[in-house]
């Protein structure tokens, strides 16, 4: 329980899942501000709003925003605990999306710029021959790069290779070129 949005936001956050319930209308930074401080901080956490005075404007607000429940006072107690299981289980999700993206990411740096040249290609559909031809090498060099691409990505085949940089939101701007999507 935090008396403020500044309290929470200078306090050490547990690394469990959760969410937070507020209410639109708190001492100094509002309810709705919070939720902009959060994200603009990246903290995710679902949040449920509870009011007694809001307004269709601030629901859709705060629901683009990504909030899981608006909810306007007087409510029923059930409808608060399906809004909290319910952020609980986005929140679950969330962060198990966020721990894969990180082990992705990891393995994505550890490969080396002639690596992710040949990923590139591989992923594009080019054969071995063809990529040899366009990175001006050997076949058989280009099979040991793509064996230690598959190797340090853990991609069992092609196609989860090119569903791991799909995850990723890696976009290939041209040979060995690397972005994410915007």
């Amino acid at each position: 329980m935090f008396p403020s949005g500044q309290k929470f936001l200078a306090s050490k956050l547990p690394d469990v899942p959760g969410c937070l319930v507020l209410d639109v209308r708190l001492p100094g930074l509002s309810g709705l501000d919070l939720q902009q401080e959060m994200f603009a901080r990246g903290i995710h956490y679902p949040i449920i709003f509870i009011t007694g005075h809001g307004d269709i404007p601030m629901s859709v607000q705060a629901m683009k925003a990504g909030a899981v429940e608006f909810l306007t006072k007087p409510f029923r107690d059930q409808d608060l605990l399906d809004a909290i299981r319910l952020a609980i289980r986005r929140d679950r999700a969330a962060r198990k999306h966020r721990a894969e993206l990180s082990k992705l990411r990891e393995r994505l740096d550890s490969l080396t710029p002639r690596e992710r040249e040949v990923m590139t290609l591989v992923v594009t559909g080019m054969l071995n021959k063809q990529i040899a031809l366009e990175l001006g090498t050997s076949e058989k060099t280009v099979k040991v790069h793509r064996g230690q691409v598959m190797h340090k990505m853990k991609a069992d085949s092609l196609a989860g290779l090119v569903h791991m940089t799909d995850k990723l939101g890696i976009e290939f701007t041209g040979l060995g070129g690397i972005g994410l999507k915007s």
